[in-house]
């Protein structure tokens, strides 16, 4: 008989508790840093499917309820043109959306339920304009259907977006003056009127034009959310191993 048997050795019963206790603080850690980049942040599907009764959607929560008021007139406006307008803030974008592409996608879906919803009315199509903000790295955007592009030129919706809009926010937050320029340039030139042109930049507005640009910013965000991830979760995780093995 083989009295010479043997066994596999298996971690101390003490040491498996710790072993536990350091996973568990470093899942926690990762929520705890994690979570909130995820929170908060807005693609299509969290927006209405359907075109809402408010020309207004102010998911971000910066308008208040005068401002709301005011940009609802102007955007009636736009329905003597035959024009259905819209505005949407927007808090923070989902990982890899743009704003452009938010408002393509939205303007695709709310255009098709609304041309159902004529259809069924017996009532003739608008076409629509959609002007969205983005409160977080103050950047705008102006989409519209195909057909409307020809009173509408891409070149001026981008430029609407890009200056006329921009230019507030960058400078002060400002979303009704932002919301009320870009929607009153679009509106003369939809009339027949000559375009006002970008606005004139002041010595000052130059000067505060360093303001990095979306790209940028996005980048620098990537590089500290690395840059905190590993420290975070190397020094954590090593003080709760220190903490609970004593």
């Amino acid at each position: 008989m083989n009295l010479h048997s043997r066994s596999v050795p298996s971690a101390p019963i003490g040491q498996q508790p710790r072993l536990r206790r350091f996973l568990f603080g470093w899942i926690v850690v990762l929520v705890l840093v994690l979570a909130p980049t995820a929170a908060g942040a807005v693609s299509v599907k969290d927006l209405p499917s359907t075109p809402p009764a408010s020309l207004v959607l102010d998911s971000a929560d910066v308008l208040s309820r005068a401002a709301r008021a005011s940009l609802e007139q102007q955007l009636e406006a736009f329905h003597a043109d035959r024009v259905e307008a819209r505005l949407v803030t927007v808090g923070r974008l989902d990982y890899g959306l743009t704003l452009d592409a938010l408002g393509q996608a939205l303007l695709k879906e709310w255009s098709s339920k609304q041309t159902s919803l004529n259809q069924d009315n017996s009532a003739s199509t608008d076409e629509a304009l959609l002007l969205l903000v983005d409160t977080q790295t103050k950047a705008a955007a102006v989409v519209a259907t195909p057909q409307l592009e020809r009173q509408l030129p891409p070149e001026l919706l981008r430029s609407t977006a890009r200056t006329t809009m921009a230019l507030p926010l960058k400078e002060g937050n400002r979303y009704l003056q932002a919301s009320a320029d870009g929607l009153q340039r679009l509106g003369t030139v939809l009339r027949g009127g000559e375009d006002p042109g970008e606005p004139q930049l002041s010595e000052d507005s130059v000067v505060k034009s360093n303001i990095p640009s979306r790209e940028e910013t996005a980048g620098s965000n990537a590089f500290t959310w690395v840059a905190v991830l590993l420290v975070v979760g190397s020094v954590v995780p090593m003080l709760t191993w220190w903490v609970f093995s004593r």
